[in-house]
């Protein structure tokens, strides 16, 4: 987060000498405001390019057996921009290297560890261990030391489920 900052502050300092350069050409007959708004325009420009190139920039330090599976683009109030241009602010990933596949009851099934990335002031991921039937497409957490199913939160995925797809291919 500092390393953005300092990237913000220098891209104010770049735009600003710029606003003095037009200035300077002009004559001065620019007005004095110019050089603090190109300021303004030079960091806001760095922060809407670092907000806009995040999803990439994560997906590139994936390994390559990693998958997205799913994305969230949520606009937001204070970015009115992204109304019209949708922003990823969030995305899950599977690793298809840490699959494991078994049979239970002639079902077939699948252990995996679920990741979620989201944007923020400090970027934020969460992982947990997940079973999926592959039959049923009942997706249940699994307990982080025992490894034991956590039941009461299971859920069922559709057919058409980016998840399920990625998971069962065929089934």
């Amino acid at each position: 987060m500092i390393w953005h900052l300092i990237a913000a502050i220098f891209a104010g300092l770049g735009a600003a000498g710029i606003g003095l350069l037009l200035r300077t050409l002009s004559r001065g007959r620019l007005p004095r405001w110019i050089v603090p708004v190109f300021a303004g325009l030079g960091m806001l420009g760095y922060q809407i390019h670092h907000e806009y190139t995040w999803f990439d920039h994560k997906r590139t330090q994936l390994p390559d057996s990693a998958r997205v599976v799913a994305s969230e683009q949520r606009p937001a109030f204070w970015r009115p921009w992204t109304y019209a241009f949708p922003l990823t602010t969030a995305f899950t990933v599977i690793d298809e290297d840490g699959l494991s596949r078994s049979r239970a009851d002639g079902q077939p099934l699948v252990e995996f560890i679920l990741y979620r990335f989201e944007m923020g002031a400090a970027d934020r991921l969460e992982h947990r261990p997940h079973l999926l039937n592959c039959a049923t497409g009942e997706l249940v957490p699994l307990d982080g030391e025992s490894g034991r199913p956590q039941t009461e939160t299971l859920r069922r995925l559709d057919d058409g489920d980016p998840l399920r797809e990625a998971l069962c291919p065929g089934a």
